[in-house]
Parts: structure tokens; sequence; C-alpha cells
């Protein structure tokens, strides 16, 4: 099932994975979203497959449906409102699906404003993941240098904080820094193994060493 809307301007939609998206940066002409600047690119168009894990529909005057989009390395919603609700209305909560859609960013969240819903096979998530490895390995790093810094501070902070507790749990270092990828706070926790900032007392677990 495939939906379509008109859009008179055409970007180049760009393939991502969702926790790619979150780190970027909204570039803002006043208060109004002009693009999100990632690496070296200007995006305003993305093309994303993710499961859908939860559904929202107003009740009231004012239409509207809520998506909840993940695709293992982040979440992001996709926001539709009045008449264009019913032309997503078949797709719940539980299907793999592809997105064509327009970024938006309102009180300081980034979302998707859907032009296109495809429903997938499952298996297109891992497809769309190794495609987009394959593809940053050859020619494109979606981090600039300062962003790296950015995870790495954030996640020596949580660790540091932690520190009293004994130490915390990987996976919760990734569900406390939501908006970065979990591949690349894999990435920087074990380089920070490796530099003897921190240590692993057990399996998934670690402590600040400084």
């Amino acid at each position: 099932m495939a939906i379509e809307t008109q859009q008179f301007k055409r970007n180049v939609a760009y393939k991502f994975r969702i926790g790619d998206l979150l780190i970027g940066k909204p570039v803002l002409d006043g208060e109004k979203f002009t693009f999100l600047e990632l690496g070296n690119k200007q995006i305003v168009r993305v093309n994303i497959i993710g499961n859908i894990v939860d559904r929202y529909d107003s009740q009231g005057e004012k239409k509207y449906t809520f998506l909840t989009l993940d695709d293992g390395s982040g979440q992001i919603s996709l926001k539709t409102f009045g008449d264009d609700i019913e032309k997503f209305k078949n797709f719940t909560q539980g299907l793999t699906v592809a997105i064509i859609g327009v970024l938006r960013y309102f009180n300081n969240q980034l979302y998707i404003s859907p032009e296109i819903i495809k429903e997938q096979d499952p298996k297109y998530l891992l497809v769309r993941k190794l495609e987009l490895e394959k593809e940053r390995s050859s020619n494109f790093t979606p981090m600039q240098r300062e962003q790296i810094t950015a995870v790495r501070d954030n996640i020596l902070d949580k660790i540091r904080d932690a520190e009293n507790a004994g130490g915390i749990d990987k996976e919760d270092l990734i569900m406390q820094l939501r908006n970065f990828s979990p591949d690349i706070i894999n990435q920087e926790i074990k380089k920070l193994l490796e530099d003897g900032i921190i240590f692993e007392p057990r399996p998934g677990k670690v402590r600040w060493l400084g």
C-alpha cells in the first residue's frame, strides 16, 4: 500500500538512519525551520525505513495523527494533520514502512511530515542499514568532529554521574542518550575503554577510571 501527495518543490530525499537525523543541527530562519545540517548536507526531505511502534489519533476538534517510527538507531515522529490523516489511516502499530517526507521542527523536536508511506517487508530494515553503512564507509561521515566530541562528553558525564551507583549499563546509557545513534555510542564507549578512561567491571557495565 502506498500513498503520495503532490509537492511543488522537490528536494532530494536523502536516505538516513533515524539516529543520524537526531544528531543533525536544525537551522532556523527566525522561528522557521529551513533545513537540517548534517555533515556537508542540508537536508529538507528524507527517505527512511522503520517500524511503527506507536500511533496516536486525536479525538478532539483538531484532527491529527502521530506515528512513532523506530529503526533500531532511534525514534522519530511522523505527524499528519486535517484531511491528510485519512490517507494514512491503514498504517498501524507493528508495520514496517518506508517513508519519504519533509523534515519539520517545532518545540525543539524534529519530526517528519510524510508524503509517501509504503509498507515493506521487515528484512528491508537490515538491507537499508547495510546499504548506509557501506555508503558511509566509502564516502560520507555524517558526524563532524565537534559532534563526535559532544557524544563523547555526554557519555563521560553519564558515567561519572553513575559512579556512586557502581557504574552504568551500556543499555541504560543508550536509553539516556536517545538523541545519539546507538552505533555511535557503542563506538565511543569502545574508544574510551581502549584509551583507559573507563573500564568494564563486568560485561555490559562501565565505570569511570579517569
